[in-house]
């Protein structure tokens, strides 16, 4: 090989070293990280840093708001485990996507939300810049972590510390401030890229102390009522085959909270959903896998449950152990692996749900079916809740594949009750806030990620929250069709000003066609007066593959003020009581 002449040699030196800047070197960490989506709003300062995410292949998915925006990022961190990337504007565009980052974090779903920012020293000597807001402040409280970039040569860091954050652990929001400066500035190319890196296995599994397995596995084999709670943490683990040996391996009956629900089909033998109540006020020794005793299961507190209870909890954050109530065994590590060592080391035999346990619970649910197969026989008119969820249940089940999306009050509670899954993964509701607003972005997330069908059943006022999606599931042609449950209110819409015809606080329009609304972006509007027409529509909006709304029209007197949890509202004036009469 000739070696380069003098010349060549001096003209190489004086050639311009190759450019990067911060808005590339943001796409490559991404990229060399596996990140293939984001969502997001675009708008000063970060539009062209979505114009290059997309040109170097990275799918990026345009909201209406950021909310939703940072909504779906949260549900693609639960499908996927993997961080959910969020990308939003400064300031105001910054507060929307919070409640995303707070929900998600909350319910302990990875993702990063990346938000532009003003320059930091007009910022700190409020000089009034353009949306000027000390970001990093806002979102420490209502995050897991908050980070900001101060230098171009800081981006492959940032980015790989904000992904480890949101994952490792327990899962949960980062936020990721790059001030506008920083993606505009400029560095030699070669450099920056050794400025980047793939992380290293950024959730590593955690085994738990064996001592406590032991202490575990003497409780449950001593226990004459077991019973097992499985959180959506538990779904979130991936461990189902694992959660399936122990379950049907100890015979012990189990309870799911409502996004474990397919884990183990509804209709397993060993479910004691419809037997609540009974298993919570009778077990002796409750095994709680990534549950959590908050307010969904009151506190762990009687008369729900009984007193003398002993609780096993199945945890990766340590502080979350006796949070509510004292914890006899607490085993400390994903799921995975403590039920790994679980099997390892308990004897052949040693745990096994006493048959008269098992028999009590399973009477008690089939009498409890039996009256609820009662009340969805029943097809009064107008049309109620039950049996438009009916429909919504019998095409489910013909369609497993489908996710279910679901948010409301009477929307959401009757749903968990009446529409049984058998995947797991495949509902995705509003979970430990009961936040309403999830339901498009988790909506689109579900079929972006999965590239499978998406049904999201709505309370109207719920689906308010969020509606105007409904134009970014048609711009991307997804396969999702939102159901509403339109009664025409929040909670209902019978009541009624005692002053004068303006509306009531609870009322929305009793007449609204969001069908039409559907229809107005170019996907496929159904009304349904009868649960048979809620069914053909659901059947044939499926089959078309395409984006479908159907405006289900139920009786302005159905539903219960907030749903299942009337007892949390203060005592006082509630809808259909004013001033002392009905």
């Amino acid at each position: 090989m000739t070696a380069p002449s003098p010349q060549e040699t001096a003209a190489n030196a004086d050639a311009p070293a190759e450019l990067t800047d911060g808005y590339h070197l943001v796409v490559d960490a991404l990229k060399l990280n596996d990140v293939d989506t984001i969502y997001g709003l675009v708008g000063i300062p970060i539009t062209d840093l979505a114009r290059l995410a997309q040109a170097e292949g990275i799918r990026y998915i345009g909201f209406r708001h950021e909310s939703n925006a940072t909504h779906a990022a949260a549900a693609a961190g639960y499908l996927t485990k993997k961080p959910g990337i969020a990308l939003t504007v400064s300031a105001p565009g910054f507060l929307n996507g919070l409640v995303g980052l707070a929900n998600a974090t909350t319910n302990c779903f990875p993702m990063v939300q990346i938000s532009g920012s003003s320059e930091r020293h007009l910022v700190d000597l409020k000089q009034g810049d353009y949306e000027e807001m000390d970001q990093l402040a806002a979102a420490q409280q209502f995050c897991k972590a908050a980070y900001r970039i101060s230098r171009v040569e800081d981006i492959g860091r940032g980015i790989a510390r904000a992904l480890r954050t949101a994952v490792s652990g327990r899962p949960g929001g980062v936020y990721l401030d790059i001030p506008a400066a920083v993606l505009g500035s400029i560095m030699d190319k070669a450099e920056g890229a050794k400025t980047l890196s793939r992380l290293v296995d950024p959730s590593p599994r955690q085994l738990p102390a064996p001592d406590a397995v032991d202490r575990a596995i003497e409780l449950l084999a001593g226990a004459e009522r077991p019973l097992v709670v499985l959180g959506k943490g538990a779904a979130y683990a991936q461990a189902d085959d694992r959660i399936r040996e122990f379950v049907e391996s100890t015979g012990i009956p189990y309870i799911p909270m409502s996004m474990a629900k397919g884990l183990l089909p509804d209709d397993h033998p060993q479910s004691a959903a419809t037997a609540r109540s009974l298993a919570l006020k009778k077990a002796d020794v409750v095994m709680l896998v990534g549950a959590r005793l908050n307010w969904l299961l009151n506190h762990g507190q009687a008369p729900q449950w009984n007193p003398d209870a002993k609780f096993i909890q199945v945890d990766i954050e340590p502080k979350e152990l006796d949070s509510n109530q004292p914890i006899a065994a607490p085993l400390v590590g994903d799921v995975e692996s403590v039920l790994e060592v679980i099997a390892e080391r308990a004897k052949p035999g040693q745990i096994s749900a006493p048959a008269a346990w098992r028999e009590e619970l399973a009477t008690r649910s089939a009498a409890n079916v039996q009256k609820m197969a009662g009340r969805l026989a029943a097809d009064p008119h107008p049309m109620q809740f039950m049996g438009a969820l009916r429909a919504v249940r019998d095409v489910l089940r013909e369609n497993r594949h489908a996710y279910l999306v679901n948010e409301g009050a009477n929307a959401l509670d009757m749903a968990r009750n009446v529409i049984d899954m058998h995947v797991p993964r495949h509902r995705l509701d509003v979970g430990t806030w009961g936040v309403m607003g999830i339901g498009m972005g988790y909506a689109i997330a579900a079929a972006v990620e999965t590239g499978q069908p998406v049904i999201a059943v709505e309370g109207d006022s719920a689906f308010g929250f969020s509606g105007m999606e409904v134009e970014t599931i048609c711009r991307y042609g997804l396969p999702v069709t939102v159901v509403i449950m339109n009664n025409g209110g929040v909670y209902r819409g019978d009541e009624t000003n005692p002053l004068d015809d303006a509306p009531a606080p609870t009322t929305l329009m009793l007449n609204a066609r969001h069908d039409q609304m559907m229809e107005a972006f170019g996907g496929k509007g159904y009304r349904a007066t009868t649960p048979a027409e809620v069914t053909a529509a659901l059947t044939e909006a499926l089959a078309a593959g395409g984006p479908a709304l159907i405006d289900c029209a139920i009786d302005p007197g159905a539903g219960s003020e907030s749903g299942h949890i009337a007892h949390l509202n203060p005592k006082g004036i509630t809808a259909g009581t004013i001033g002392g009469k009905k």
